[in-house]
């Protein structure tokens, strides 16, 4: 019962490869930089690395070095780079221009991206290449609980119905529903009752899942595999959709994928943010519903059922309990008002 590795193998080359051309942007040491931290990180790590770094040279040679080219610029300019730059460097992402466009970053994108260039800087240092590195002297930009969003459980049921029976879609929606509704279903389900992760649910196959012993593999962050299991009901939401699949001579014999486009090819993460969406703003309009907002539903769901931290943080795949304490936030209210009336001031008069 394992995951057919091509579409977690083709992701990673596909990273390798904008990697690859990104980098002809870069300075030269950026090639060891990457080097060095291959071993523990993803290649999706080390995309989002070049990202940040492309946006960070190009203020050095806007603001710091001007008159010379990113691909020009070496340790020894690095080096020269003050904790005040850096601070210049963060007020700067507010509003900059990279590409053509003008863009601004929020707090978390901006403490993202002085993360990268401190590894970077970290690495240098270590390796001995530079002497100082002045990254470690700039605070980290405060970050702002973000207020978590989830689905009540009367809005869970819309949603599941919604998807169903296609009350509320558009003329140009409803046309194609009757073709994608349990497909439909089956994913919000698998969302709802398992919390898996959208890069989770897009790579499964259909060998992935074991109706007999109720549970499913899927790849986690970092390669690793992992068990979870699934109720009867989104067992009865997966077979459905999968009896739909065999019934179809359209599919494939070839194609291993669980979920799949009209097109009958592995449906594409893009399209599950968008069915997410097209379904949950009629249920929700004033959420701004995701698929990962549909995880945290479930992870709420999940704490407030157990009321164990650390099973969430497990079935989450979560690597710190921290993380998962997100869902513990998002009820403490209710745990509040649970407990308001726990305390009599007053004894009852039968006492």
């Amino acid at each position: 019962m394992k995951n057919n590795p091509n579409y977690y193998q083709q992701r990673n080359l596909d990273n390798l490869d904008r990697i690859d051309r990104l980098m002809e942007e870069l300075p030269y040491f950026c090639e060891d930089f990457l080097r060095g931290v291959e071993t523990r990180t993803s290649t999706l790590t080390r995309l989002n690395y070049v990202y940040d770094l492309r946006i960070f040279f190009d203020f050095l040679v806007k603001k710091r070095f001007r008159g010379k080219q990113v691909r020009d610029l070496t340790l020894e300019d690095i080096e020269r780079v003050t904790d005040t730059d850096i601070e210049i460097f963060l007020s700067y992402l507010s509003n900059y221009e990279f590409g053509g466009k003008r863009l601004s970053c929020d707090e978390r994108a901006k403490a993202r991206k002085l993360s990268t260039v401190r590894s970077m800087y970290k690495y240098f240092f270590n390796k001995g290449l530079i002497e100082v590195n002045n990254t470690a002297k700039v605070a980290t930009p405060k970050l702002h609980e973000k207020e978590i969003v989830r689905l009540e459980g009367n809005e869970v049921s819309s949603l599941l119905d919604t998807a169903e029976y296609g009350n509320g879609l558009s003329d140009h929606a409803s046309g194609y529903h009757d073709k994608t509704k349990i497909r439909d279903t089956a994913i919000l389900t698998l969302f709802l009752g398992t919390g898996i992760r959208i890069s989770e649910l897009v790579g499964l196959n259909d060998e992935s899942i074991d109706f007999s012993t109720g549970s499913f593999v899927v790849t986690r962050k970092g390669g690793n595999h992992a068990i979870l299991y699934f109720s009867e009901e989104v067992g009865d939401a997966l077979a459905a959709y999968i009896a739909q699949k065999q019934d179809d001579p359209k599919v494939p014999s070839d194609e291993h994928a669980l979920f799949l486009s009209m097109q009958y090819r592995r449906i594409t993460v893009r399209a599950v943010e968008n069915l997410v969406k097209k379904y949950a703003r009629i249920v929700s309009p004033l959420k701004k519903i995701t698929p990962h907002k549909l995880r945290s539903t479930y992870g709420t769901a999940l704490y407030r059922e157990t009321g164990d931290i650390y099973i969430v943080a497990d079935v989450l795949g979560h690597k710190d309990v921290n993380t998962t304490r997100k869902h513990y936030a998002a009820i403490t209210e209710d745990h509040r008002k649970a407990v308001a009336g726990k305390v009599k001031l007053h004894k009852e008069d039968d006492e």
